[in-house]
């Protein structure tokens, strides 16, 4: 006798698509962010401060974006996409903190 029919396959159908879509997105927007962050910083002429601040952000930036190129490659595989790693998830909320906290800094 059997328990009834298989486990069900889902579907996720155009989801990793619009997921696709909004990392690529985020990336566009943390990237404009960045460029603004680093003008503000070195609008006032070169100092240490300002140097500091635009080596952070471009770090936090490129670290950033490697997390969103990770997570598109893996949405744009076609097989249904595996979940985010924590590790991976973890590293994208910190990057976008900090991102956020050096852009508080340079406009106080």
């Amino acid at each position: 006798m059997t328990d009834g029919p298989g486990p069900a396959v889902r579907d996720p159908g155009l989801q990793p698509e619009r997921t696709r879509l909004a990392w690529r997105r985020t990336t566009l927007s943390a990237s404009v962010a960045a460029v603004l962050a680093v003008k503000t910083a070195l609008h006032g002429g070169l100092s240490a401060a300002g140097i500091i601040a635009c080596a952070l952000c471009c770090g936090l930036w490129l670290g950033f974006l490697r997390v969103a190129h990770h997570r598109i490659r893996a949405l744009a595989a076609g097989s249904p996409p595996p979940a985010l790693a924590p590790r991976l998830a973890t590293a994208a909320v910190l990057c976008a903190m900090a991102l956020a906290v050096c852009a508080a800094v340079l406009v106080v």
